[in-house]
């Protein structure tokens, strides 16, 4: 007993840690498990009273002896409808695959994009030139645009209107051209490439420097196709809508193959199935689309996030380090 409380407290520390991971939110155990299936629930919960509604007026109907349920002794629908099972069951694994591989494909994306901001800011703090205190000032101003341009390609990615905390990261006449844009993100990455560009004019920049620079540029444009290519592509329809006929025949079948057996229990036992299945079936419509606001989507906040309090940081210890080095030689 024990050991099980052990082991219970284990999984419960886990997926805790899991989530605060994840997303960055410290919710208890009840808290993280009721927001995850928050999302699903309600989309099939009317399935599933229908299931269960289902298997109760099937196990009504054998127990006034009506010939509803399938004759033990005939093996070929027996076969027939286990080969349906498992062809059904592989295609409903498939289709959950497929979304997850959207789903990690989305992630890499978002993860390479914290590099490439990574290596462009400190490239540009690094190498660029400062003539003039302005110019300091100027590169702090590109290197928030590059946060900028995560800002702007989560929002774009959920066709979000432009906030506040974008606007904090450019100048007023910078946020107006933005809200004039159609594509917000690609019009940043236009902006850092441009500055660059001026710079190596300004001979802040030699050509190999600005090409090593703007190859990091290009990274974030291709960075954003990939997404909006997730996003543009879905699974085909039909493959989403013969997946659910499918199912739905299954939980028509399931009832007449096993009222025999399970008689009142029937309905508990089809709401079960049909809890799982479609459950599985959501779960992959879900994931397949990586960048909305769902608590199993990807956690952009927290990415966007974390590449802010990189570059802030970055400000912050080169202003220092170069105080404590002007100090050193005095």
């Amino acid at each position: 007993m024990k050991r099980f409380k052990r082991f219970h407290g284990n999984s419960q520390n886990s997926l805790i840690d899991k989530y605060h991971l994840y997303t960055g939110e410290k919710l208890n155990w009840f808290q993280v498990t009721f927001r995850l299936e928050r999302a699903i629930f309600p989309i099939i919960f009317p399935w599933v009273l229908f299931c269960s509604i289902y298997g109760f007026l099937v196990s009504l109907l054998y127990h006034y002896d009506l010939p509803i349920a399938f004759a033990e002794s005939n093996g070929i629908l027996t076969n027939a409808v286990l080969s349906f099972n498992i062809g059904f069951t592989l295609l409903l694994v498939f289709r959950t695959n497929t979304a997850h591989d959207r789903f990690w494909e989305g992630r890499q994306l978002w993860g390479a994009l914290v590099n490439t901001s990574r290596n462009l800011t400190r490239g540009i703090w690094i190498i660029v030139k400062d003539k003039t205190p302005e110019d300091r000032l100027e590169k702090e101003s590109i290197l928030r645009l590059v946060v900028a341009f995560a800002f702007a390609m989560k929002l774009h990615l959920r066709s979000a209107p432009l906030d506040d905390q974008l606007a904090s990261l450019m100048s007023k006449k910078q946020y107006l051209q933005l809200q004039e844009s159609d594509n917000r993100p690609l019009k940043i990455a236009f902006w850092i490439g441009d500055y660059l560009q001026y710079q190596q004019e300004r001979n802040c920049l030699d050509i190999y420097q600005l090409t090593s620079l703007q190859e990091c540029v290009d990274e974030l444009v291709d960075i954003l196709g990939g997404c909006e290519r997730i996003l543009k592509t879905p699974l085909p329809l039909i493959y989403t809508i013969k997946l659910r006929q499918l199912l739905f025949i299954f939980c028509l079948i399931l009832p007449l193959e096993v009222v025999s057996y399970l008689t009142w229990w029937t309905a508990p036992v089809i709401a079960f199935v049909s809890f799982t299945l479609l459950s599985i079936e959501q779960i992959g419509s879900e994931i397949e689309e990586p960048f909305g606001f769902d608590p199993n989507d990807l956690p952009l906040n927290r990415i966007c996030n974390t590449i802010a309090s990189n570059v802030e940081e970055l400000i912050g210890f080169t202003s220092e380090y170069y105080s404590n080095r002007l100090f050193n030689l005095e």
